[in-house]
């Protein structure tokens, strides 16, 4: 009897164990899947301040996006942006397009962000640095050298959907001005996020440790300790 009631206890916690991780991971991807990432600050292109050679990390809640200058992209991302006088900052994210796209709020759509389905990139154009926009405490800069801003446009490409003409895929306007949605060439599910996208970005611009994470806190913690380690950019 008494093995009885201790094999009966095991289960329910391991079953508890399992809804509480269900329950956080679906916390995650909801928020990532679902939630338009904060507006950014009113910025003033005074404030924008010249640095060296480097991306950003930008925490918006529980999202999170890659950015590069302008003065660093190609011609390729700089086309992505055209239209918007002033840029000087391009921001990149991830998320699940049925949500983020087609406004698709139910339950169903939430559930199904955990198995593969179609996908978005929001890009969001700044006027000035991203710390201005979003404030200097959501923001981790990693100094990049050529190679590290070659690889991770090359991400971005291989990343953006193109159409007929070989031009990228977009898809609407973003959810505020300065905003753009585009095609997603990937799949969003449990084990690929908006998190899990950055992290691959990072890696492709020369941050090797930054590992695949859901949880934007944990991937800000691994872009600050890759950036602690970076070599200067020349």
């Amino acid at each position: 009897m008494h093995e009885r009631s201790a094999t009966a206890a095991t289960l329910r916690s391991r079953y508890a164990r399992r809804v509480i991780w269900f329950a956080l991971l679906s916390l995650a991807l909801g928020a990532c899947a679902a939630a338009d990432p904060p507006m950014p600050a009113a910025i003033d292109t005074g404030n924008a301040r010249a640095a060296q050679t480097a991306i950003a990390v930008v925490q918006r809640d529980w999202h999170t996006d890659v950015c590069l200058r302008t003065r660093d992209a190609d011609a390729w991302t700089l086309a992505l942006a055209r239209g918007f006088d002033g840029a000087t900052t391009l921001c990149f994210g991830f998320g699940e397009r049925q949500y983020v796209v087609e406004r698709k709020h139910d339950p169903l759509t939430m559930l199904g962000a955990l198995l593969p389905s179609r996908a978005a990139i929001l890009m969001t154009v700044l006027r000035a640095a991203p710390e201005v926009a979003f404030g200097k405490e959501n923001v981790i800069e990693a100094p990049v050298s050529d190679a590290g801003l070659s690889g991770l446009q090359r991400f971005l490409r291989d990343s953006i959907e193109t159409d007929n003409a070989n031009g990228p895929l977009r898809l609407a306007d973003g959810p505020y001005p300065g905003s753009l949605y585009f095609a997603a060439t990937g799949t969003y599910d449990a084990l690929h996020t908006c998190n899990t996208w950055t992290a691959r970005a990072l890696r492709s611009a020369g941050l090797a440790s930054v590992a695949d994470t859901v949880f934007a806190g944990h991937l800000m913690g691994e872009a600050r300790a890759a950036a602690a380690h970076a070599p200067d950019a020349p």
